[in-house]
């Protein structure tokens, strides 16, 4: 890529007059040596998937094969429908779809990591919810997967995407700015606009560790997927409204690598702290034990 840094992908969207997704599938294109058709229809599955992942998981009967979670995406969503969610109804939905997402990955079912299964919910709640609301075409929203993804490849390689590594604010807030940044490009910002919103993103999810119950991708994690394209619509709408992060959004990255380096063993998806650490969370890891024997 010929781009590392957020700066750098704006200023080359800026002075070849590109999107972000413009940008983002000519440099795929050229570093797999495939047409940018070939590219652009092996991202229109990926969003056929998602976008059945959402439907999926609206349905009352998905449940976790821990038995832990499930349910909750079809809960809120027809309370969402059924009168005026204090959120609004669109990011409602997008609660809704992230939540249903998140669920379809417990249960084993077929999701598409964005940027890791822990955060598969995010993007697909923000894009197919706005999708409804907008009356966009898949097209349009394929090319804002291209945007998040030159968004999460400057992330993945200035900081990190993994639990493991750097909490959870390396995935749900990888996940969230990656969403607020390519929603901002969808609803006609700039790119400079873009970054903003990445950079918006972040700063509120840094620190949150990644604390598993028993180790699973369910408690809290599907919840905070739900959250998290929440936050990401707050984002974008900050940036097109013109709200700039003040530190800028490199530097938040800088920071993630930072923090996530700092952060203790117990607290990077080990199961061995925070909430995987209370006495419920201890209990279910016990019974989940002996269900297994």
């Amino acid at each position: 890529m010929r781009f590392r840094t957020l700066s750098e992908l704006e200023s080359l969207c800026r002075n070849e007059s590109l999107t972000i997704a413009e940008l983002m599938i000519a440099e795929q294109a050229r570093e797999t040596d495939e047409p940018a058709e070939a590219v652009i229809r092996q991202m229109s599955g990926y969003y056929q998937v998602m976008k059945e992942a959402v439907s999926k998981g609206l349905a009352a009967g998905t449940q976790s094969r821990s038995g832990i979670t499930g349910g909750d995406a079809h809960r809120v969503n027809e309370y969402v429908l059924a009168g005026e969610p204090s959120v609004g109804e669109w990011a409602g939905k997008a609660l809704a779809y992230a939540l249903s997402v998140s669920e379809v990955n417990a249960s084993m079912g077929r999701i598409v990591a964005t940027p890791t299964a822990g955060s598969c919910g995010i993007i697909p709640g923000v894009f197919v919810s706005s999708q409804e609301r907008f009356g966009w075409s898949d097209e349009k929203l394929v090319q804002g997967l291209f945007a998040a993804g030159a968004i999460g490849y400057v992330i993945a390689n200035n900081s990190f995407i993994s639990g493991a590594e750097g909490g959870c604010q390396a995935e749900v807030g990888s996940a969230i700015g990656m969403a607020a940044g390519a929603l901002v490009e969808l609803r006609g910002g700039t790119p400079a606009q873009a970054v903003h919103a990445v950079g918006i993103a972040l700063k509120n999810t840094l620190g949150l560790i990644c604390d598993p119950v028993a180790g699973l991708v369910e408690v809290p994690c599907i919840i905070r997927n739900g959250l998290g394209a929440v936050n990401a619509l707050a984002a974008a709408d900050m940036a097109l409204a013109g709200v700039r992060s003040v530190i800028p959004s490199d530097e938040v990255i800088g920071v993630m690598y930072e923090v996530g380096a700092k952060m203790p063993m117990e607290h990077r998806e080990t199961a061995l702290g925070g909430l995987a650490a209370t006495p419920t969370g201890l209990k279910l890891t016990e019974q989940l034990k002996r269900m297994k024997k």
